[in-house]
């Protein structure tokens, strides 16, 4: 058994399935359908393709669950984590009536049934078609629910996940240099994310002097200067379906003085806030530890986004660190710490860790270090 077949059997558990039953019957709908996407490969670990032939994964409250698949992908289905998990996989042909199907398996008198959040509006239609007497009501709640609280296999998941992005941080000064081209220096990245240990490249940040400014400008043709400060923010998914996520601040040859001013802001601010990470705090009170500091030092203005996001199967999701969330943390959630000062046509800066809250405080999953590093000029 590989290492990726053997975690995933500790990632894809029947347990999963046991909990979103629960967790629908609680929010009074009669069945989940979840079509292709990361909800799907949480209860199953099935990394299902997106087509116009439906893929439904079907969790009653009462009575078992099951996965609807075209034939021709019956054979992939089985192969994935969701065949070892004893649910039955219900092959159709191409011209049978995969909703009709699923509507007259589910239990009688189904008055309400949630999709996940991402499913095509075709195929959301097609149910309400099938099942017009039922309410169709979304299930994220319910989901976000069971998959922002992540498991001891799933933060181990996400600990491989960030010392693969570490390790491309590490190796940034191969790369950017003076004359080199923003795009130039972001494809040596992309490629070093997956030779990394990713499976795939999700996204690369490269945002040199005045882009820097901009907080998801990803690359353009501009050429890197001496002095510039340059934001690198990266991250990919590995095999076993959890994301990465780290922001790093450069400076190729030594940078302005206002902007060492602000960077040493900046990195008491989101220090401060992984040091906070702890049970029972709040979302917005996390978000106002770095806030404040920001604010004091007169540059609050310029923090223009919230300070972070959920991560697992979702490079963003639950639970959101922003002003207004009165969600403590739990033990299990996890998520970016990534404050950011971007001053408009000069240049910006942020410092991004992804933080799991324990029983006893914080545990940063990103360990390089997050000093400005100042790159021969």
């Amino acid at each position: 058994m590989t290492h990726s077949e053997s975690s995933a059997a500790t990632l894809y558990t029947s347990e999963r399935l046991a909990k979103a039953r629960t967790e629908a019957a609680a929010a009074g709908v009669q069945a989940l359908l979840v079509s292709p996407g990361p909800d799907l490969r949480y209860l199953t670990g099935y990394q299902a393709l997106p087509l116009e032939r439906l893929t439904c994964l079907v969790v009653p409250v009462e009575g078992d669950p099951f996965l609807v698949v075209p034939r021709l992908e019956q054979p992939a289905a089985q192969a994935s984590p969701a065949g070892g998990l004893g649910i039955e996989i219900v092959g159709f042909d191409e011209t049978d009536d995969a909703y009709g199907l699923i509507a007259r398996r589910l239990p009688a008198g189904t008055a309400r049934f949630a999709v996940d959040d991402h499913m095509w509006a075709q195929k959301l239609l097609a149910f309400q078609a099938a099942l017009p007497r039922a309410e169709a009501v979304l299930a994220g709640d319910v989901l976000a629910e069971l998959r922002m609280r992540k498991t001891p296999a799933e933060v181990d998941a996400l600990r491989r996940a960030g010392g693969a992005i570490d390790r491309v941080h590490r190796r940034i000064g191969e790369w950017l240099r003076p004359g080199r081209t923003e795009r130039e220096v972001a494809k040596d990245i992309a490629d070093a994310i997956v030779e990394a240990g990713h499976a795939r490249m999700d996204f690369v940040i490269v945002g040199s002097g005045p882009n820097g400014a901009s907080p998801h400008h990803e690359v353009s043709d501009r050429v890197i200067r001496t002095g510039d400060p340059v934001v690198i923010d990266i991250g990919g998914t590995t095999a076993e379906g959890y994301c990465s996520d780290s922001t790093r601040t450069y400076a190729v040859g030594e940078p302005p003085a206002a902007f060492r001013e602000l960077y040493d802001v900046l990195l008491r601010a989101q220090t401060a806030q992984t040091e906070a990470v702890r049970p029972g705090i709040t979302a917005e009170e996390l978000d106002a530890v770095g806030r404040d500091i920001i604010t004091d030092a007169g540059y609050g203005d310029h923090f223009i986004h919230r300070t972070g996001h959920g991560i697992g199967l979702d490079t963003h999701e639950e639970p959101y660190i922003v002003a207004g969330s009165k969600r403590p943390l739990e033990p299990g959630m996890a998520f970016s710490i990534e404050p950011g000062i971007y001053l408009p046509d000069t240049f910006g800066a942020r410092i991004e860790d992804i933080a799991v809250c324990t029983e006893s405080g914080g545990e940063r999953l990103n360990l390089t270090g997050r000093d400005l590093v100042v790159l021969p000029g």
